[in-house]
């Protein structure tokens, strides 16, 4: 039998969503089945990450990430995954409070980099800056022997996700992203890592030149091997 795993979702919501799309995409199914089977805490009102990590103000996500980790687990969950790569930051918490696996989108991310980077080693990083404040994926990267590189206008990548949030995956988002992939290309970073999963939703807007990935798809891929038992 497939294994369930249990989703910390709402960050925001339609990254989850589209997370639950992309798994059902990636299994070749007769019937329902054989299907991946999800637990899926929908929980928008989890702290903003953004406010805890880019304002220095708000409640910490950390204890409502806790408390959702155990929840999916006394519903059944053998495994946990987490469409929000902003909220990795609080992964330690989240680990402690369960004896499942939580799959780590960003140590997966990070080891889909290594496979593809180009050979000087950078990786452009499309996200929200509260990735590059934490250093969220720039240790794990230099582990690997990469090197993060960022967009200059990470203003207008914030404003984007913003959007995003209100529902707004409109031109004028699409625009900045596809702004700061390109300036990335023309500083010679083609291998580019989607690193928001807001921007999970525009990812066909990154420029024409980039070898871009989405972090959304890595962790889908993980999930689906978990549940169905393939080998990784």
């Amino acid at each position: 039998m497939p294994r369930r795993v249990g989703i910390l979702g709402g960050m925001g919501p339609q990254a989850t969503v589209l997370l639950m799309s992309k798994v059902i995409a990636a299994v070749s199914a007769a019937d329902d089945r054989d299907h991946v089977p999800l637990i899926v805490d929908q929980n928008p009102q989890v702290p903003s990450r953004i406010a805890r990590l880019i304002e220095g103000t708000g409640e910490d996500p950390a204890p409502v990430l806790a408390a959702m980790a155990r929840r999916l687990e006394a519903a059944g969950a053998e495994a946990l995954a987490m469409p929000c790569n902003t909220a990795h930051h609080f992964a330690p918490a989240i680990a402690a409070a369960v004896t499942i696996p939580l799959l780590d989108m960003v140590t997966l991310s990070v080891a889909h980099a290594a496979r593809i980077a180009g050979p000087d080693g950078r990786v452009g990083v499309l996200a929200s800056p509260a990735l590059r404040r934490i250093g969220l994926f720039d240790g794990r990267l230099a582990q690997a022997g990469l090197t993060a590189v960022y967009p200059d206008d990470e203003a207008a990548l914030l404003g984007a996700i913003r959007r995003i949030k209100a529902g707004n995956a409109d031109a004028e988002a699409r625009a900045a992203f596809e702004r700061a992939s390109a300036q990335l290309v023309a500083a010679g970073v083609a291998t580019q890592m989607i690193a928001c999963t807001e921007f999970s939703l525009i990812a066909d807007s990154a420029a024409e030149g980039a070898r871009a990935f989405d972090t959304l798809d890595v962790l889908v891929g993980a999930i689906v091997d978990v549940s169905l038992a393939r080998d990784a």
